[in-house]
């Protein structure tokens, strides 16, 4: 009987491993080990299209979080109760339709037979030679020039308007967040001076040492119930996002609150841990995982990290990060993304999540106003079609922020340039309240705010003068321009066409051609700031413009006498 069931197990397993259910990367570490920590993909997927993707943030963010969290309630409970009969441990998500567990070969050949189940696919870290971001590094600059970068990308300007990132909050997961440090203690959501309270502003994902981990003795421990720090790298990107002191200004949005989840130990995640921190960000829960509340989700979130070939990441499992990305995007929040570290060549860019449309990808510039070196160049060759990415690129050299000892200490990478574009989010919210959840106009103000620059690489067939192009995208990030176009768009100005006039290009350089529809009347145009300030005229018979003297900026081309105006960027 027993030879019986061993070889029943083995038919089954061989078919379903025929049938693609369970990954190679699966079958492969079975080989030479008894258990497997694995994701049990279900076939069931919410459908999401029909969540109106102009309603408020909350409004999107419950209704996206009821669709998900109904799916998977229903379509696991078989996989759940087979899981509880064989009295095997397992985790459940709802962003992603999975579950998390660590099976033997003959538990898996019965999991892997249910119907409900599309793939079960590797959550093992397998610690191979590549080099390992560099952004996880130590890279010290002892005499940084502090406010290069905030300045570079005229975030003052935009402070001495009164926009700071008041009222808004991001998000960070990393290797956690020394949530006390002087300038980023008052930031934190949870914090009062009544006191502090960690329910829904905090998660730890890491449950367990990672074994690409040196040893298995983590400084802060697991499961924490409250924010710690065990690389120093979160805690850093957190200062860019919202740090600052009287004596020192070194985040994006200082006014900003902020909430994180750990998704790395010691800098070594895994596929489970990056979805579950985003997860809790799209429903953040209290300190028992319990009494999700998506009306407390981000409004942005920084990931300054990669999931690597080591932390099981592969083409196999990358649909399933996507997804993830995906959903937040459709609730509402913008998931903003390091590019890398792999420097200048073709096609660096490879690695989830900077790989995917939803994501908004960054790279970094230095202070001579020239891409990094070590930032990773696209387009992206290796997922779905080709596609051009980083999206933007923020100062990221010798950038200045906080470590867990307080020390103000510079830096440089990706995961540095990253944060300024999360903290950018606060501002331009901050400066139009309307925008919070509406993904795509953020995105769009973002690319369209950039100071072009052509590539330095060839990478045929793409252009390097395009916008975008595969080293700066759009370009770099511009606060002041921005928070101008935030601000336009709050008073109502179109960003297209009238159907009586428009100017080419846009955005303009020196100068612009008006094109006029056959019927309109041409009648005295006027130019606007961003402050409603007259600070040009145009005649009647003028098709060329003359801009130079403008600096760069958000203005708008008035019709006085019908009321129309149309909305350029001058770079």
């Amino acid at each position: 009987m027993k030879f019986y069931f061993l070889t029943l197990i083995f038919i089954f397993f061989t078919n379903l491993i025929e049938a693609q259910v369970v990954a190679t990367s699966v079958i492969n570490y079975l080989k030479n080990h008894q258990q497997v920590n694995v994701l049990i993909e279900l076939k069931a997927k919410a459908d999401l299209s029909q969540i109106n993707l102009n309603s408020s943030k909350e409004e999107k963010g419950k209704a996206v979080f009821q669709a998900l969290k109904s799916v998977s309630n229903e379509s696991q409970m078989p996989v759940k109760k087979l899981l509880e009969s064989l009295h095997i441990k397992y985790k459940s998500y709802f962003l992603i339709n999975i579950i998390s567990s660590s099976l033997n070969k003959e538990e898996l050949a019965f999991i892997s037979n249910l119907r409900e189940v599309k793939s079960i696919l590797l959550d093992e870290s397998i610690s191979l030679e590549k080099n390992i971001d560099n952004s996880m590094n130590t890279l010290h600059s002892r005499e940084p020039l502090v406010t290069w970068g905030l300045t570079r990308v005229e975030a003052d300007k935009v402070w001495a308007q009164g926009y700071k990132g008041k009222g808004v909050t991001i998000a960070g997961e990393d290797t956690g967040y020394k949530w006390d440090v002087e300038g980023i203690k008052e930031k934190y959501r949870g914090y009062s001076t009544g006191g502090v309270n960690h329910n829904y502003n905090w998660h730890d994902a890491i449950h367990k040492s990672s074994p690409l981990s040196s040893d298995t003795i983590n400084p802060c421990g697991y499961n924490l119930s409250e924010p710690c720090d065990d690389n120093s790298h979160g805690t850093h990107t957190m200062g860019t996002m919202v740090g600052s002191t009287d004596a020192d200004a070194y985040g994006i949005a200082p006014e900003a609150n902020w909430i994180g989840c750990r998704n790395m130990e010691r800098g070594n995640g895994a596929l489970s841990t990056y979805v579950e921190c985003f997860e809790f960000f799209l429903a953040p829960t209290d300190l028992n995982g319990l009494n999700p509340k998506p009306e407390l989700a981000p409004s942005a979130i920084n990931n300054s990290w990669y999931c690597s070939l080591e932390e099981g990441c592969d083409t196999s499992n990358f649909p399933i990060m996507e997804e993830a990305i995906d959903n937040l995007t459709k609730a509402g929040v913008v998931v903003v993304v390091s590019a890398g570290n792999s420097g200048q060549s073709c096609g660096i860019i490879n690695y989830p999540a900077a790989i995917f449309n939803s994501s908004l990808v960054v790279g970094a510039f230095a202070i001579n106003d020239t891409i990094s070196s070590f930032s990773s160049s696209g387009p992206v060759y290796n997922y779905k079609n080709f596609r051009i990415k980083p999206d933007v690129v923020a100062p990221g050299s010798n950038v200045l922020s906080r470590i867990p000892s307080g020390e103000l200490v510079g830096w440089q990478g990706t995961s540095m340039a990253g944060p300024h574009v999360a903290g950018l989010v606060a501002l331009i919210i901050n400066a139009n309240p309307a925008l919070n959840g509406q993904v795509e106009k953020i995105k769009n103000i973002i690319k369209q705010s950039a100071r072009h620059a052509d590539a330095n690489i060839d990478c045929p067939p793409f252009l390097n003068d395009a916008i975008p192009n595969h080293v700066y995208g759009y370009g770099k990030i511009m606060a002041s321009v921005a928070v101008q176009m935030a601000l336009i768009t709050r008073v109502g100005n179109n960003s297209s066409s009238t159907g009586d006039f428009f100017i080419q290009p846009n955005p303009v350089s020196d100068y612009c051609t008006i094109i006029y529809s056959s019927s309109s009347q041409r009648n005295p145009l006027s130019i606007m700031n961003s402050y409603g300030e007259l600070v040009q005229l145009v005649e009647p018979h003028q098709s060329e413009i003359n801009l130079s003297t403008l600096t760069s900026g958000v203005y708008v081309l008035y019709d006085r006498m019908n009321g129309k105006g149309f909305k350029f960027v001058k770079m």
